[in-house]
């Protein structure tokens, strides 16, 4: 399902896509959208272009929240990650991580900074600084809000991005390629945090 996020002071182009239904079938917002909206608010520039999806998580905030958080440890649910190693700090604000991407992507790694991490209200926020791959001035925020999935406690995941459209490829191009690869990330997020225990 594609919830229209454009409005005022929103760039043009800006949706909300929810995996679960990707043909328009996935199920209404449980959480506030226009929360989401302010959360995920990105300076976009000339030729860039955002996006933002979502993932309904039959698992407690806390459970998504304690494998999310770990900027130091993205392999744990992000299956292109092949390994981590911190060049700078650990979990503070502007810590950095070098990322060696699985094979099978145009890229083999990545250096990324963190530029926030709020425990309360459950926000994840990093920029690619540099890496063997295409996706410049690639941001990215990530946001957790809890949720009622089949009347049992469940969490929404929102993960939006802005980045350069490269030569040669189109604004739809680059989404596509990015949403695809968030899409991945956010099913293995899904499915390691529902095989957990909890209560």
């Amino acid at each position: 399902m594609v919830w229209d996020m454009n409005g005022g002071g929103y760039p043009t182009g800006w949706k909300l896509i929810d995996e679960e239904g990707p043909s328009g079938e996935g199920r209404a917002p449980a959480f506030d959208v226009e929360r989401a909206r302010l959360l995920h608010q990105h300076e976009l520039g000339e030729s860039q272009c955002t996006s933002a999806l979502v993932k309904h998580i039959n698992a407690p905030l806390d459970i998504v929240w304690s494998l999310v958080r770990r900027f130091d440890e993205p392999q744990r649910y992000k299956p292109f990650v092949k390994q981590c190693v911190m060049r700078e700090g650990g979990l503070e604000v502007g810590s950095i991580r070098e990322i060696e991407v699985a094979s099978g992507l145009p890229a083999t790694s990545s250096v990324e900074q963190l530029e926030r991490l709020d425990d309360d209200e459950h926000i994840l926020a990093f920029r690619k600084l540099d890496g063997d791959h295409r996706l410049l001035n690639y941001s990215s925020i990530l946001t957790l809000h809890e949720d009622e999935i089949d009347e049992r406690p469940g969490t929404t995941v929102v993960e939006s991005f802005v980045v350069d459209v490269p030569d040669g490829n189109t604004e739809e191009e680059t989404c596509c390629f990015i949403e695809q690869l968030i899409k991945c990330n956010l099913r293995s997020l899904a499915n390691i945090c529902e095989q957990l225990p909890h209560q």
